[in-house]
């Protein structure tokens, strides 16, 4: 008989994040932002709150998806008098590339802690993995600017790297695990700031952290979260906090500076004998 209770107790070995919300752009900005033009240019007016509704998407499914909600697909229908179809969604992609290109890199500062928390890991012999919803073309553009802030992760998997597709399936995690050489599954954790991207960990049979504060779900700038008062930042903190545990996170911290001391409890739980 097959034997399947054996439970991985080894240390953790890799430690793989989003880019966009996780490592890099407080609030998710670069690719909202350029969403709302491109629609734009399609005569669709759509808010930043609409274009971050999908996050997490490879951005062809995100544009897809934004189409389908029913406020955007009520404009698209007045205006074109019919549905939004996957030509037009080919077309708003074609708007959104160059865009994305040209202004990725004007979101692209480090999260507050990141750089430090990421050479934390690499000290405590963690190997650096990553992938995005981002294609490969913005990749080749955002890549040499976060080498410049401090940020070159071992491995970068990009949306549309894989023929079989991005998130919310588990493959351009399973990647890193391929191109990182670990050993199982169990002894990563996967880092992001949006429900794909936590269930993206999940099929893999990954550990997984949210983060609710530095990324999409409250999407602020860093300055407009700090200037709120306490009691202003708990309904935001608990809303952001229930939705990515909703989505079966493990742990949900506020941002990657509280990576750390999670680690350390994962860590305590493998050696436990627990698995995600």
């Amino acid at each position: 008989m097959l034997n399947t209770s054996r439970a991985y107790t080894g240390p953790l070995q890799a430690v793989i994040f989003d880019w966009a919300g996780t490592v890099l752009d407080f609030g998710s900005f670069a690719p909202t932002q350029v969403l709302v033009e491109a629609f734009a240019q399609c005569g669709i007016a759509i808010t930043l709150a609409e274009a971050r509704v999908p996050m997490g998407l490879a951005k062809w499914d995100h544009i897809k998806a934004v189409g389908q909600t029913p406020s955007v697909a009520a404009r698209w229908h007045a205006q074109y008098a019919r549905e939004m179809n996957d030509t037009d969604v080919d077309h708003i992609y074609a708007l959104f590339m160059p865009l994305q290109i040209a202004h990725v890199g004007e979101f692209s500062q480090p999260i507050t802690g990141a750089i430090d928390t990421i050479k934390q890991l690499r000290g405590h012999g963690l190997k650096i993995g990553s992938c995005t919803g981002y294609p490969r073309a913005v990749m080749n553009t955002l890549q040499p600017i976060a080498t410049q802030y401090g940020f070159t992760p071992d491995c970068t998997i990009a949306a549309d790297d894989l023929k079989a597709g991005a998130r919310p399936g588990p493959w351009m995690a399973l990647a890193n695990v391929i191109e990182l050489g670990i050993s199982h599954v169990a002894a990563c954790v996967k880092v992001d700031d949006t429900v794909p991207g936590i269930a993206e960990g999940l099929n893999a049979g990954m550990w997984t952290v949210g983060l609710a504060i530095s990324g999409n779900e409250v999407g602020l700038t860093e300055n407009e979260w700090l200037a709120l008062t306490p009691s202003e930042q708990a309904p935001l903190r608990e809303q952001a906090t229930a939705k990515l545990s909703a989505a079966g996170a493990h742990f949900v911290i506020d941002s990657i500076a509280d990576l750390p001391n999670v680690i350390t409890q994962i860590e305590h739980a493998l050696a436990q004998g627990q698995r995600p």
